[in-house]
């Protein structure tokens, strides 16, 4: 497309005619006695201007070789694939338009600034240049871009580039598992249950998506990932018996992964359990009760006699002390999707009874020493809990029940113990004898134990000195014998 001047000269000097044979359009810009000046324009193409003389009837020619370069008009990468799996091979396809010449153009696919595949660019058609490159995760969002050259540094010109757009890829990496949906197999009604879903080994983690599902309602979950593992925690709620499915959707790239879980939703209250009186005197009747919902059975009810499951059970009692405070308990039973499932109640039954003041919880003999610390400890049982004062019969005075007191010989003495209550009242009397200390009553002790000493002591001595004795005339009379036989020996 560039303009030149082609210069045609000649060593003839007489009858000269000079031109120019070209392609191009031409101009004479100037002359001389043997030399033209031309200038072509639009030059398109390498082509071969001529120049021609005629010196006389001589006839001659030379030509010049052109040239024509063009820089690369385009160069285009194909489009990548939107996510490329790992450990596929990937062809990177290139298209250069333009350049000349060809045979100093050159062509190179690059992954960033490495250089994939140089390769000439064939001089007849705009080449399509390919590579094929085994993708790793390394190659998640690396570059690529296809570069043109055209070197006439040769020529005394330059190295003149071009350079496609930029390519990103994306590279994905999946299991061959399912995600692992961790979720129970039974949720009551009302009540709420955490699920999570999660799965390991993919690439790249952070751009999964991850989502619960339950009988088609997408739920409100939080997403988390660490390293090649991701994870979805929700929590799951019904107000509606029967089946549900439980879904669980891993999408990455362009590939879904699903996991799936039937979800038996149950409703199931609490059995109830009644007392036809929470609170009896002793010797009422009381009838307990237990009743269980919906489909379920009573499985148990304490003090019930053994029998046969049933949607109810009860039997009446004769309320006594003893039970007061006792816990009945029911047990109910549901057979939910090939399970048995309980729930329970317990109830306390409060009997009223009159006090009761016996040897267990009030001793009748105490035998304290004077100067002692002691505590009268005497108990009275009933409910509601009686009163209890212990006062000596002779005085009225008062013994301190449950405080620790110094014994002293004044305390010494019977005692009534009087306990009270709204159902009755019981009395014990408790006699309390304090061992004191006596002076002269020691004195008569000591001497009567010396006495007792001495009569021993002589006692031991007769004894001794009596079998000492016996011994030795033992001994004697064996001597006499030994002797006495030898004599009658020859």
């Amino acid at each position: 497309g560039a303009s030149m001047q082609v210069n045609c000269s000649s060593v003839c000097s007489e009858n000269l005619n000079l031109g120019l044979e070209t392609q191009w359009p031409k101009v004479e810009l100037d002359r001389g006695e043997t030399w033209k000046l031309f200038e072509l324009s639009d030059i398109e193409e390498d082509s071969s201007p001529l120049c021609f003389e005629n010196c006389g009837p001589i006839q001659s020619s030379v030509s010049a070789t052109i040239v024509v370069y063009s820089f690369p008009e385009r160069v285009e990468l194909d489009s990548l694939p939107t996510w490329q799996p790992v450990g596929k091979n990937l062809t990177l396809h290139c298209r250069v338009h333009g350049g000349a010449p060809r045979s100093q153009l050159s062509v190179m696919l690059l992954r960033g600034e490495e250089v994939l595949h140089p390769e000439p660019v064939d001089s007849r058609n705009p080449k399509e240049i390919t590579a094929t490159v085994l993708v790793s995760r390394d190659d998640h969002g690396a570059s690529f871009s296809c570069r043109a050259e055209l070197d006439l540094r040769p020529q005394g010109l330059a190295l003149f580039r071009n350079v496609s757009t930029v390519r990103h890829l994306r590279t994905f990496d999946l299991p061959v598992t399912i995600p692992k949906l961790d979720s129970p197999d039974l949720l009551e009604v009302g009540t709420m249950q955490k699920v999570m879903c999660s799965l390991g080994g993919l690439f790249p983690a952070s751009e999964a998506r991850i989502t619960l599902e339950l009988g088609g309602r997408t739920l409100t979950s939080e997403s988390t990932n660490h390293g090649d593992s991701v994870s979805a925690t929700a929590l799951v709620s019904s107000e509606l018996e029967g089946t549900q499915q439980l879904r669980c959707v891993l999408e990455l790239a362009d590939q879904i992964l699903e996991a799936e879980r039937t979800l038996s939703i149950y409703n199931f209250s609490t059995p109830v359990l009644t007392l036809s009186q929470q609170e009896v005197s002793e010797g009422s009747p009381v009838t307990v009760k237990c009743e269980a919902q919906g489909g379920a059975r009573v499985v148990y009810l304490s003090g019930a006699p053994p029998g046969t499951p049933a949607p109810q059970v009860q039997f009446t009692l004769n309320a006594s002390a003893e039970d007061n405070k006792r816990r009945f308990f029911c047990s109910a039973a549901l057979q939910v999707a090939g399970q048995e499932l309980l729930k329970n109640q317990t109830l306390e039954l409060h009997v009223l009874y009159g006090p009761r003041l016996d040897d267990r919880d009030c001793l009748g003999n105490w035998t304290w020493p004077e100067g002692s610390q002691q505590t009268l400890k005497c108990q009275a049982w009933g409910n509601p809990a009686p009163k209890l004062t212990c006062s000596r019969r002779t005085d009225g005075a008062l013994l301190p029940i449950g405080d620790v007191k110094t014994v002293t010989r004044e305390m010494n003495g019977t005692y009534v113990c009087h306990a009270v209550s709204s159902h009755g009242n019981v009395t014990r009397d408790v006699f309390l004898t304090v061992l004191h200390h006596d002076p002269k009553s020691w004195a008569v002790i000591i001497i009567v134990l010396t006495t007792l000493a001495i009569v021993c002591l002589v006692g031991v001595l007769t004894v001794y000195l009596y079998n000492r004795q016996r011994k030795i005339r033992i001994y004697k009379l064996q001597r006499a014998q030994e002797e006495a036989m030898k004599l009658k020996d020859p």
